[in-house]
């Protein structure tokens, strides 16, 4: 299995309401040289969460202890910039599950949908009122629910709906990437193969 299966998810959550955040943000190109999706959540954010000295700048929301949890609350426009999947192989590594914005960059989208991180796109008024319950109280639980598709917060009782494509769902569901997927079907493509007349 690729990564771990995604259902349900309920967790506290990170909130960065920063619109435009590009991939060269989330992981600086200096950190490209690995090929394996290990070790990148170390530099997630690198200069934004670090000085030149790599003491801790303060002020960052990720050096900040009061918010914690598997849900990257972003801004508008999440991911956009170069394809270089280690944007979302840094926010794997980190320990996001789920990246919530009103809108992503297609590429960056994919890319997190490949290795686990389910990218979840709400309107901009729904996004306001998470970042709101967030900033209010940080113990606030947001629910991912892929099965019904929905996102939540239990403790207003505000919800919505969100879309995400039938085969990347149920590779989520089964914790699947496209070669896993083709595994599963080695049988049905092994017989197709063997009745089709060469």
């Amino acid at each position: 299995m690729a990564y771990d299966k995604f259902t349900t998810l309920t967790t506290t959550a990170v909130p960065l309401p920063i619109e435009n955040v590009d991939t060269d943000q989330i992981i600086p190109a200096r950190f490209l040289k690995a090929t394996e999706r290990v070790g990148f959540g170390d530099n997630l954010f690198r200069d934004w969460r670090y000085n030149s000295d790599n003491t801790p700048k303060e002020d960052f929301v990720l050096n900040n202890p009061k918010y914690q949890g598997k849900i990257l609350i972003g801004g508008k426009n999440f991911g956009s910039g170069s394809s270089r999947e280690h944007a979302a192989w840094a926010v794997y590594d980190y320990g996001f599950r789920c990246v919530v914005s009103s809108f992503f960059a297609d590429i960056f989208k994919n890319n997190c949908l490949n290795i686990g991180v389910l990218p979840v796109q709400v309107s901009p008024a729904f996004l306001e009122v998470i970042l709101a319950a967030v900033f209010k109280d940080p113990t606030t639980e947001i629910v991912v629910n892929l099965p019904a598709q929905t996102i939540s917060i239990p403790s207003t009782g505000d919800q919505e709906s969100f879309d995400i494509n039938v085969y990347k769902k149920e590779n989520m569901l089964n914790g699947f990437d496209d070669i896993d997927y083709l595994r599963s079907m080695e049988e049905e493509i092994t017989s197709f193969a063997d009745n089709t007349p060469l």
